[in-house]
């Protein structure tokens, strides 16, 4: 429902769900019925927290990723501590604080590495190399080298989801997109062809991903001066930001529009 429909229609829903669960941890008390409850409840949070990122809420964000994190550690998951600090390093990046944004990712990759699986590792490779590519000059070696990490862990076991942390979807298709993310913010004209392979095979139900991809193109027919194509990617992003509600899209969409 959040890929497809956007953040913006399920706030209420989210907010009953973790009240629920976090009512339930309270009143938990043997470890193993405790446990289930608070990972249900990083996981929860973890999404409810993206969303808020997503509605441009910044400072909800950061409060459902501290819950997330204590959840997390609450249940002794490094698995969803880790990947919940990944995910608040984008908080700090939206906030203008890119290089702590880039310290944070890179503290989780250091949390337990060897209690996380290979896709979680890959992730938050590919988020350290987003995010290094958005902290701007100075960053671009990191990027790529941060790239490089995520392409050499992906497990090619040709499947989709993580089978210990379901929230995480990534495949071969998945990090090209990311791949052509970092590329186009980078300025890199390589990014081009990274872009449209990943368009061809997209998922559809990732409607919130695709106004993101279309952004990209926009950005790297930008780069090499395509302007009509660029305008046509830019028209399809807005749609799709529109669409689902995505604060965080539109606001791209603005910045690239006055590019143009």
């Amino acid at each position: 429902m959040d890929r497809q429909m956007g953040a913006t229609g399920l706030v209420d829903q989210m907010n009953g769900h973790l009240a629920a669960m976090e009512e339930a941890l309270t009143f938990a008390v043997l470890p193993a019925v405790r446990r289930p409850i608070a990972i249900a409840l990083a996981g929860a949070s973890t999404l409810a927290a993206w969303q808020a990122l997503d509605a441009g809420a910044v400072d909800r964000a950061w409060r459902r990723y501290e819950l997330a994190k204590k959840a997390a550690q609450d249940a002794e998951s490094p698995l969803y501590l880790a990947h919940a600090m990944g995910e608040q390093a984008y908080v700090l990046a939206d906030a203008g604080r890119p290089q702590l944004a880039v310290e944070l990712v890179r503290d989780a990759q250091r949390t337990h590495p060897e209690r996380q699986s290979l896709r979680l590792r890959t992730w938050l490779a590919a988020a350290e190399a987003e995010l290094c590519a958005a902290a701007g000059p100075g960053m671009e070696s990191a990027a790529r080298s941060a790239l490089e990490r995520a392409a050499r862990l992906l497990p090619d076991d040709g499947e989709t989801r993580d089978a210990d942390m379901l929230s995480i979807f990534l495949n071969t298709g998945h990090l090209m997109r990311w791949r052509g993310n970092v590329l186009a913010k980078l300025g890199d004209a390589s990014a081009m062809e990274e872009l449209y392979a990943s368009l061809d095979s997209a998922d559809e139900s990732f409607v919130r991903a695709n106004s993101g991809l279309h952004c990209d193109l926009t950005q790297a027919h930008l780069v090499r001066g395509e302007l009509d194509d660029a305008r046509s990617h830019l028209q399809k992003a807005r749609l799709l930001a529109n669409r689902t509600g995505s604060v965080r899209y539109r606001r791209r969409v603005e910045l690239l529009t006055g590019r143009l």
